[in-house]
C-alpha cells in the first residue's frame, strides 16, 4: 500500500506555510527553527539545505540528524487526531512537527514547547 500523499510533499513547500503561520501570530522564524531543531536535530544550515534540495517530508525525517528522545512527551490533538495515538511512525513525526508549530503560533512558552522529562 502506498504512503499518504503528504509523505511526498517537499519540506520546501511546507516550511513557508509554517513561517507565515508563526509570523502572522507575531512570532519569529527563529522560534520556528528552534522547535524544528529540537524535534529533528537539524541546525539552521541543515533546515535551509532541506529546503534547497527539495527533499520530501519522508526524506526530511529519514535524514534527520537526531530525532529528539523526548518526542513521546508531545501530546494533544492535531487535525482532530491525538498525536500520541498515530500508528504510522512517519505520519506521527509530521504531526509532531505540526503540533510544535501550532504551539509556537499560539504563543506557548518555549520552555513548554521544548519538552523535557520531569525530574
Amino acid at each position: 500500500m502506498a504512503g499518504h500523499r503528504i509523505f511526498g510533499m517537499t519540506f520546501a513547500s511546507i516550511y513557508p506555510l509554517y513561517v507565515t503561520k508563526v509570523e502572522r501570530k507575531g512570532h519569529t522564524t527563529e522560534e520556528l527553527d528552534t522547535v524544528l531543531t529540537w524535534l529533528t536535530g537539524y541546525d539552521e544550515a541543515g533546515i535551509h539545505e532541506a529546503i534547497a534540495d527539495e527533499r520530501t517530508l519522508e526524506e526530511f525525517f529519514a535524514q534527520a540528524p537526531a530525532m529528539n528522545a523526548h518526542t513521546d512527551l508531545i501530546t494533544g490533538v492535531i487535525c482532530g487526531v491525538r498525536v500520541e495515538e498515530i500508528e504510522d511512525p512517519l505520519m506521527q513525526q509530521i504531526r509532531w512537527m505540526d503540533k510544535l508549530v501550532d504551539e509556537v503560533a499560539r504563543g506557548k512558552r518555549m520552555t513548554s514547547i521544548l519538552r523535557a522529562p520531569v525530574g
